[in-house]
């Protein structure tokens, strides 16, 4: 049985406590736990294999409405109010949403596997090609798509914003697309020759479609954005995932209008 990844662990525990720091929880919220709980029992069923798909259905059920915040219970505190960043950008506010940290929670209790531990010169090196295939192609992308443009900046709250996108926004959504999804189809396609490659396209795909409300434009760079991701877990594991993910959206809102022109 794959060791439980403690220091991923302790982030999340860190971002929740933050969260919970600017918010209440119901005690309907325990409705989330405990199917929460009921599919990770299943899924560490290594006898029972109409249990663990049931399980995977379940847990996946509950990512989708723990995303778009359909479960009760979870008061999410808005820590920064709509304001626009710089002149000529939308208005940007942020929530520290205490629902979607329990899919990681579950995803690194459940299934420890989806970590895919490397050494660490490897995985500096597929964050290093990660993150610089992201940014020329997402940030690149939206430049040429007159999405952003230059425009540098740290405002006061910029702290709380690292906190945030670190703990409770892109560990959370590496160790779901990444680890989850691109290290289970890996698993699922070792017997192909480029089972590797179709795995991380697809869970590239994916991530792009879970932002088609904002339009066709971040669908695509999503999915471009993705691919770099992909390769850094492929070859970095799931901390290589985090940090080229961190890294992009860091550049972005340090350096480029935040989320995107007006």
């Amino acid at each position: 049985m794959p060791a439980l990844p403690w220091p991923y662990l302790a982030l999340l525990s860190i971002g929740y406590v933050s969260a919970l720091a600017y918010g209440q929880l119901a005690w309907t919220a325990g409705i989330s736990v405990a199917l929460l709980l009921f599919a990770g029992y299943a899924v560490r069923q290594e006898q029972t294999l109409v249990g663990r798909f049931l399980g995977h259905i379940l847990f996946l059920v509950m990512a989708l409405a723990l995303a778009l915040h359909w479960m009760p219970g979870f008061f999410n505190g808005r820590a920064i109010p709509a304001q626009r960043l710089t002149d000529d950008a939308v208005r940007f506010a942020m929530y520290l949403n205490q629902d979607k940290p329990l899919i990681g929670f579950w995803l690194l209790l459940a299934c420890p596997w989806i970590v895919g531990r490397r050494s660490l010169r490897l995985s500096i090196y597929a964050t290093a090609l990660g993150l610089a295939f992201s940014t020329v192609l997402a940030l690149g992308g939206a430049m040429l798509l007159g999405m952003i443009h230059w425009a540098p900046k740290w405002p006061d709250h910029a702290w709380l914003w690292v906190l945030n996108n670190l703990l409770l926004v892109t560990l959370v959504e590496e160790a779901l697309f990444r680890g989850y999804i691109q290290g289970g189809l890996s698993r699922r396609f070792k017997h192909l020759t480029h089972g590797d490659t179709l795995a991380l396209l697809l869970a590239s795909l994916l991530f792009g479609l879970v932002h088609i409300g904002a339009g066709w434009q971040w669908v695509l760079l999503s999915g471009l954005a993705g691919v770099g991701y992909g390769l850094a877990y492929r070859f970095g594991g799931l901390g290589a995932a985090i940090t080229t993910h961190f890294g992009l959206n860091l550049l972005h809102f340090a350096l480029f209008t935040y989320p995107m022109l007006a």
